[in-house]
């Protein structure tokens, strides 16, 4: 099964001629899964390879303008794109608590009638995921009305054991959000794939006398079968090892991480995409902002023992070489940074419209 992640906007704060507003999507299986849709976000999509129409679940990782502003012009763009003749599926919307009311205001306030379905599932954050004076209870966004569209979503709480919330389990992955701290919550996002069963041992089966048909299957599917001759074989016995699955981690803004949550889930990662906004200079200032420098994502990197680092979410002053002007700096100084702080290990920059293959991985 093919998984790639493209980086649609990869600038802080607001979107510029050579950076987007923060957005990347993770497309399987021809599904594309939207992480934070920064303002212009849906042209990004237009110069792209990825079609938005084909955009089935979309995760918020907290309520920053660059990192949610485009969202109510890309549904109505895939709106109009759309067919009033053909059913579509629901759009799953996963972030934090307040982004239903905003979703719903827009949508009422500009009179946009979407084609398709959405459901918003909110995440309730903790006080202590950014500095008390920001916490706000948003017990007052909560209210009656419903869009025509919008299919009730679940409010999701933070799971005390594992130190998550859960979003999605279904047979193929497993998608949870994890704590963060930021000026206002922020969220990260676990998106792993379930392991495969290994392959068949034919050989040893037709050892066993077993042709070729329907026990095969069983088998495979983890089912013990019982021969005639009275022989029992057990899945085990002719399965081979099963295949690990794929793990890619999602940070948004933070300064750091709440709880053990982050740590667990990310846990040798075969991808890490951590925010970078300052250089390891500006780190006094990066941490009173809420935000993240190259050393500090890598120590995070080093401590879960993630395969891949992937920075992004630059401020605008960092400029590919060949676009610096005054008072710019020259991006790879961050690339630099991350890099020695994790003892050498390759580190890559975001850049808009970057495509990384994640491969699937092989028995052990």
């Amino acid at each position: 099964m093919s998984m790639d992640i493209t980086f649609l906007g990869t600038g802080s704060a607001y979107p510029s001629p050579t950076r987007g507003a923060s957005a990347l999507v993770i497309r399987s299986e021809g599904e594309c899964w939207l992480f934070d849709c920064g303002e212009g976000t849906q042209t990004q999509f237009m110069k792209s390879h990825l079609k938005a129409g084909r955009i089935t679940k979309i995760f918020i990782t907290h309520l920053h303008g660059d990192h949610f502003f485009g969202l109510p012009g890309l549904l109505c763009t895939i709106s109009l794109q759309s067919s009033s003749t053909t059913s579509k599926q629901p759009v799953d919307i996963y972030g934090p608590l307040g982004l239903r009311n905003f979703i719903w205001r827009t949508l009422e306030l500009s009179h946009s009638q979407l084609l398709f379905p959405y459901v918003v599932h909110e995440l309730v954050p903790t006080p202590d995921q950014c500095p008390a004076e920001e916490f706000k209870e948003l017990s007052y966004f909560d209210r009656d009305e419903v869009s025509s569209k919008e299919v009730q979503g679940r409010t999701l709480h933070l799971d005390p054991v594992e130190n998550s919330y859960t979003l999605v389990n279904n047979q193929q992955f497993v998608m949870k959000a994890f704590r963060l701290f930021h000026r206002i919550p922020s969220f990260g996002f676990l998106v792993e794939e379930k392991q495969r069963t290994g392959k068949l041992n034919a050989r040893k089966l037709k050892d066993l006398g077993v042709q070729p048909g329907p026990i095969y299957g069983k088998l495979k599917n983890g089912v013990t079968v019982v021969l005639e001759n009275g022989v029992t074989i057990s899945p085990s016995d002719v399965l081979d090892e099963p295949i690990p699955g794929r793990k890619i981690c999602i940070l948004g803004d933070c300064s750091g991480v709440v709880g053990d949550g982050a740590m667990k889930l990310c846990y040798e990662a075969d991808l890490l995409v951590h925010e970078a906004t300052l250089d390891d200079t500006q780190m006094d200032k990066a941490k009173e902002h809420g935000h993240s420098t190259p050393k500090m994502a890598a120590d995070f990197a080093k401590l879960c023992k993630v395969k891949k680092l992937v920075l992004t979410h630059f401020s605008q002053r960092y400029k590919p070489a060949g676009q610096i002007g005054e008072g710019d700096i020259d991006v790879t100084e961050l690339k630099r940074q991350a890099e020695s702080a994790l003892d050498g290990q390759e580190v890559t920059l975001a850049e808009d419209f970057m495509t990384i293959d994640i491969p699937g991985k092989k028995q052990k």
